[in-house]
């Protein structure tokens, strides 16, 4: 952890406060915070063996891509994104560095240029959503390279695109809401989000402060969380695939890419306390919208947190049948909401099938409650956003008392 906080500190000296009069306090407090956040969110040295899921005699996950696929057939539609979706990013992509633009070099008065930045925080979360989620699992495009492309966003953003393939694609996806695998559920001891964590005091709270850790999740994954798996090479306590060299280089040079684009150069343009207030305004907006569409999907009151079967380490349900008691759907019926936070409102069909485009579960959701009716399996879902963010709320409390633990 000693290279993790030297590089943080080296960037904060050199690029951000080193001309500031009150460089020496800033240093002091950041450094300090960074120890305190490594406190909180330690992760154990020790790795984790990853449970195995059961085949059974009649497959759900079988039965599943079968009715699905016939769909496609029927239809001639392909599985990956179309027209909707390649207009939705150049769109979305075009806003971001026009308002990119306006903010550093045509700077608005400080009213106009908070709410500028509140949009730039949404559109940073949209193209995550809609852009880089569908290229990161190869469902954007039936070409390679527009897929690499489109997941290659998440580098404009600032983040390790081998960081989130890591975490999301392989781990999330296959070991959703598994205590001590899927990285997703392990925020260290400021929150309690699966039955099995430890309880700690503070938790007594955490449905009340929740708001303002997750308005801090986009800061702290840019700044810290990629780093820290770079150099622990772990996710979590699962361990982290061997980088490449071309791995290792595209983790720096996208990391230079973000303190000159989104530090240097602000700065020199606007200011050191102006380009903090842009700043923070911007990864707090991304941060919160970012944490919220990705919580109410599986930590929710009607979804569940299973547990591997010992000495075996093998999972009580099959794959299909665990991907659809670990998640939730929520406003399914709002177009709005489907158009903004790509389709990840269908939560389900995405878990079951994370290589068909997000434009397409509308459709295929339908096939999926049909055939869980028919496995006698829950199908979770929330009418709305409010619904899907109450019973959030309510597992975060009930998660807060000890008597849980």
């Amino acid at each position: 952890m000693v290279w993790i906080y030297l590089t943080i500190v080296y960037i904060i000296n050199r690029i951000i406060i080193r001309s500031s009069k009150y460089s020496q306090f800033l240093r002091y407090l950041i450094i300090n915070c960074l120890f305190f956040v490594d406190i909180l969110f330690h992760m154990s040295n020790e790795t984790t063996a990853t449970p195995k899921f059961p085949v059974m005699a009649k497959s759900l996950h079988a039965e599943l891509k079968r009715r699905v696929n016939l769909y496609l057939e029927e239809h001639s539609v392909t599985a990956t994104g179309n027209y909707k979706l390649f207009s939705k990013a150049i769109i979305l992509l075009s806003l971001f560095v026009v308002t990119y633009i306006h903010l550093v070099f045509f700077t608005p008065p400080t009213f106009y240029a908070i709410l500028e930045c509140v949009l730039f925080g949404g559109l940073i979360a949209a193209i995550g959503f809609n852009v880089m989620h569908d290229g990161s699992h190869g469902s954007f495009s039936k070409y390679n390279w527009l897929n690499k492309l489109a997941s290659s966003s998440i580098s404009v953003l600032g983040a390790s695109r081998f960081m989130w393939a890591s975490k999301h694609v392989t781990i999330h996806h296959t070991f959703t809401n598994i205590e001590g695998v899927d990285d997703d559920i392990e925020v260290g001891a400021l929150m309690r989000m699966a039955p099995n964590q430890k309880h700690y005091i503070l938790h007594r709270f955490q449905h009340i402060y929740f708001w303002v850790l997750y308005m801090l999740l986009y800061i702290f994954w840019i700044f810290y969380t990629d780093y820290k798996k770079y150099f622990s090479k772990k996710i979590g306590s699962v361990p982290l695939k061997k980088m490449s060299i071309a791995d290792h280089l595209e983790f720096w040079i996208v990391k230079l890419y973000h303190a000159a684009v989104f530090i240097i150069i602000p700065v020199y343009m606007v200011g050191w306390v102006s380009w903090l207030v842009g700043f923070f305004v911007t990864g707090c907006f991304a941060g919160f919208i970012l944490s919220i569409v990705f919580q109410l999907a599986h930590t929710v009151t009607e979804t569940e947190f299973p547990v591997a079967i010992q000495p075996e380490n093998v999972m009580p349900d099959e794959f299909a049948a665990h991907q659809i008691m670990t998640t939730a759907n929520f406003a399914t019926k709002s177009k709005l909401v489907s158009w903004l936070v790509g389709g990840l409102n269908f939560q389900i069909e995405h878990h079951l099938f994370p290589k068909i485009s997000h434009v397409h579960y509308p459709a295929i959701s339908k096939i999926v409650k049909d055939t869980c009716a028919d496995f006698k399996l829950k199908y979770n879902e929330y009418p709305t956003v409010l619904s899907a963010i109450r019973a959030h709320v309510l597992h975060l409390k009930s998660l807060s008392k000890p008597s849980f633990a």
